[in-house]
């Protein structure tokens, strides 16, 4: 099958794709794994050729990346067990100040979230939240909101959360991880500035269990911080993320300036993304081993890998659908016969990934199963190429689209609606008002942004 034919049969299996996961409950890899092998058939791939196409897939998408992903989930767990999550927030309060606990809890948020899944960063700092609407007499609909929005926005702009660093390797970016990161944070300012006038909308219209029970009991923001015990020091706390990031950003300057010798040679071998994030991982073992938890370092690795697997699977199958869809040659034919879609440019990522966000609730799904099937931005006749983001750039931007459409929108079908209204204190209804609606403002606001540096980067 060649042509119209395997083009039309290639929608009808990804909207097949889109229903079992989302209306089935199949699961996200056995879906992506099912179509990409109904695809190969269809197209007429040669039979004894279809395994090497599928594992080829799979495990280019492995390579390096479950390594790099693993480490990532690594320092966000210690991050919060050793309380390290809770001292940055905790400067990031004293920074901002508490005049202004809308602006802190956002960007507490944000910071929090690069290291750590955005469900389990509102779980964590949800207590901090509860007793800042207390002592400032904010609005606790504003105050979920705001914190929502930036615990949302890195997780999936920012390596090293899964999503985003996943992406990052699938369009051949694993090298480049600091400029992704610069994009990502680049990116992440007009998606916070929208989140935080939407969050203070919202407080205005909508109200919570806290605002209906201003005098309800609780734990002030101080006696929550004593209570937790020792917090390590901002040093600490705040070195597992930023000692990384120096080293990748130390790399990368030495390569640009053509640098040689044992020291250059040092920093390249400490500055890629693997030896990077593990020296942030020894730091946070070495704070958890200050904070005298190492026995339980070995059910905190576990749980990691319990939380992670299935993401590296469902990365690797986003991988092997992209590689069907090179080998089948459906990327030539939407090239030759549907130019149109290159004036879509960098929005047709966005696009994509938005409607498998939408239908199918994940995030990182979305991302991950976005970037497989645009693949590589140096590969000659892929997708990339039709659509002109062929420079390291313009891909870097691509792995922000891919993002900013999996934030677009967040609905019952998405865990971390039901995280939000449910600890934010809303009612369901309410969520839609919104969690839904910021996250859709969020993402349409992220993708004009994105759209406008596209244009002007050619």
């Amino acid at each position: 099958m060649s042509g119209a034919a395997l083009l039309i049969a290639f929608i009808i299996l990804i909207v097949v794709m889109v229903v079992a996961i989302s209306k089935f409950h199949i699961h996200p890899f056995l879906s992506i794994m099912g179509v990409s092998l109904l695809l190969a058939i269809i197209a007429g791939l040669p039979l004894t050729g279809i395994p090497g196409v599928l594992g080829a897939g799979f495990s280019g998408a492995f390579s390096s990346l479950g390594i790099v992903i693993i480490l990532g989930a690594m320092i966000g767990y210690f991050l919060e067990k050793t309380g390290a999550a809770l001292k940055m927030a905790d400067v990031v309060v004293k920074t901002v100040g508490q005049k202004r606990p809308t602006l802190a809890i956002l960007i507490m948020g944000w910071i929090v979230s690069i290291p750590v899944f955005c469900d389990s960063g509102f779980v964590i700092l949800n207590p901090i939240r509860k007793a800042m609407v207390k002592k400032t007499r904010t609005s606790g609909v504003a105050m979920a909101v705001a914190l929502s929005a930036g615990l949302y926005t890195s997780h999936v702009l920012i390596p090293p959360t899964p999503g985003p660093i996943a992406a990052a390797n699938s369009l051949g970016l694993s090298n480049n991880l600091l400029l992704v990161i610069g994009v990502g944070v680049l990116i992440s300012i007009p998606a916070l500035i929208a989140g935080y006038f939407f969050a203070k909308s919202a407080g205005k219209k909508i109200k919570n269990t806290e605002d209906m029970e201003e005098n309800a009991p609780g734990e002030s923001y101080d006696e929550l911080l004593k209570k937790f015990g020792k917090l390590p020091s901002a040093f600490e706390a705040f070195a597992p993320i930023v000692v990384p990031i120096l080293l990748m950003a130390i790399s990368s300057i030495l390569s640009m300036a053509g640098a040689s010798g044992w020291f250059t040679d040092l920093f390249k071998f400490l500055g890629t993304p693997i030896i990077a994030l593990t020296v942030g991982l020894i730091i946070s073992v070495v704070s958890l081993a200050r904070a005298g938890k190492m026995k339980e370092f070995y059910k905190l690795s576990e749980e990691t890998l319990k939380t992670v697997g299935p993401i590296l699977f469902v990365t690797a199958a986003g991988g092997v659908l992209g590689r069907v869809i090179t080998e089948a040659g459906i990327v030539t034919y939407i090239t030759q016969n549907f130019t149109f879609l290159s004036k879509l440019g960098i929005l047709f990522p966005f696009l994509l990934a938005a409607i498998l966000k939408t239908a199918q609730g994940s995030s990182t799904v979305a991302i991950t199963t976005t970037a497989g099937i645009m693949g590589l931005y140096s590969a000659e006749g892929g997708l990339m190429a039709s659509l002109g983001l062929t420079t390291p750039f313009l891909a870097a931007l691509t792995v922000m689209a891919i993002g900013a459409g999996a934030m677009t929108v967040s609905h019952a079908n998405d865990s971390y609606y039901w995280v939000v209204t449910n600890f934010g204190g809303m009612k369901a209804e309410d969520g839609y008002k919104t969690q839904t609606l910021c996250t859709l403002v969020m993402g349409v606001v992220s993708a004009i942004f994105i759209l406008l540096i596209s244009l002007i980067a050619r």
